[in-house]
């Protein structure tokens, strides 16, 4: 998601309360990227990966029939694997329901989530980049320790960066990222954070935890930059706890202007920035499927940011939209202290 700097000043300006940060700036270091695991190899050809990613982002949600019997059972199955672009990611199963979710090392990044009938949830763009040279585009994506533009790269580090595995099993990974060369050079704090995401029968669960290993505070923003699949913007939803808000139209005036929400219903008829404060109850109701998603915001996230690139063919525009949870005002987090952001996904029949 693009956003302005001048954007970001006025949503400060008219929706929170001022906040130190000690953010630095500096380039980012791409080289470390490449260094942090063999796996981010660059396909063959720019068109290769132009291919893959596009019919692999298809397949996957049902955009192309005829996928083999053997790629049915593969998709089945749990366990860790890479992708054509040499990306490891970790394939939860769960044995009873037969729900899904796939998680990449790069980024953190959950980039798949299917109930037990086969509806994928969760979208990835058409035109990302699987292969560790920039950020994913889609899935579950984390921006850490800052949101939107600012003092460091867009977005923070969090979802360029290999996160480890700490533990696993068929329907439950736990992730780490820890402070590196790369992360200190624009960001020097003391800082541990750990997603865990679990997949239950009915439902993905998902826990960041950030904990503060140093002697003293520091200031960051997070959000979870949450692409959602739609069978087609004309068939989607958005209902919750919009009606009588004030928001962020960022798209609106010069950098942006606070606006009313009147509809009970939203609906995508135009390009989308908007930034919803203390709204964290969104349901998506997708007509062409026939089910709805419940995000459901347990702790931490606080606020709801909605985005799509209306119009924008390459980015797939018409099939996903950005429901995202966010904690947009600074957490001030003290030496020793932690912070928790919970959300869960809730599908469900309409």
């Amino acid at each position: 998601m693009k956003r302005s700097a001048a954007a970001t000043l006025n949503l400060f300006c008219l929706l929170s309360t001022s906040s130190t940060s000690a953010f630095v700036v500096v380039a980012p270091n791409m080289a470390y990227i490449a260094a942090t695991s063999s796996n981010t190899a660059l396909f063959d050809s720019r068109h290769r990966q132009k291919v893959a990613s596009r019919t692999a982002w298809l397949e996957a949600r049902g955009g192309m029939a005829g996928s083999s019997s053997a790629e049915a059972t593969t998709a089945a199955e749990a366990g860790t694997f890479t992708n054509d672009g040499g990306l490891e990611f970790v394939r939860l199963v769960h044995p009873d329901s037969g729900a899904s979710s796939e998680i990449y090392l790069f980024g953190g990044c959950v980039t798949s989530f299917k109930d037990g009938d086969g509806t994928e949830f969760i979208a990835v763009r058409p035109d990302a980049k699987m292969d560790g040279s920039k950020p994913i585009s889609g899935g579950l994506s984390h921006c850490w320790p800052q949101f939107g533009p600012g003092a460091i790269q867009q977005h923070g580090f969090a979802r360029n960066v290999m996160w480890t595995v700490e533990e696993r099993t068929d329907t439950s990974v736990t992730l780490q990222m820890a402070p590196s060369d790369y992360t200190k050079a624009m960001w020097d704090k003391e800082f541990l954070c750990t997603f865990k995401v679990d997949l239950e029968s009915d439902q993905l669960s998902t826990n960041l935890l950030v904990e503060n290993k140093g002697g003293e505070a520091f200031d960051f923003q997070a959000a979870l930059h949450s692409y959602f699949t739609v069978s087609s913007l004309d068939s989607l939803e958005i209902t919750g706890s919009f009606a009588g808000k004030e928001f962020l139209n960022k798209l609106a005036g010069d950098g942006g202007e606070m606006q009313t929400e009147e509809r009970e219903v939203i609906t995508i008829t135009e390009e989308y920035d908007r930034v919803y404060k203390q709204v964290n109850d969104p349901v998506l109701k997708d007509a062409g499927t026939g089910k709805m998603l419940a995000v459901l915001n347990e702790a931490g996230w606080e606020d709801t940011v909605l985005w799509n690139p209306y119009g924008n063919e390459g980015m797939g525009y018409n099939n996903f939209v950005c429901v995202e949870s966010v904690k947009f005002d600074p957490v001030t987090l003290d030496g020793g202290a932690s912070w928790e952001g919970k959300m869960s996904l809730k599908p469900s029949a309409m």
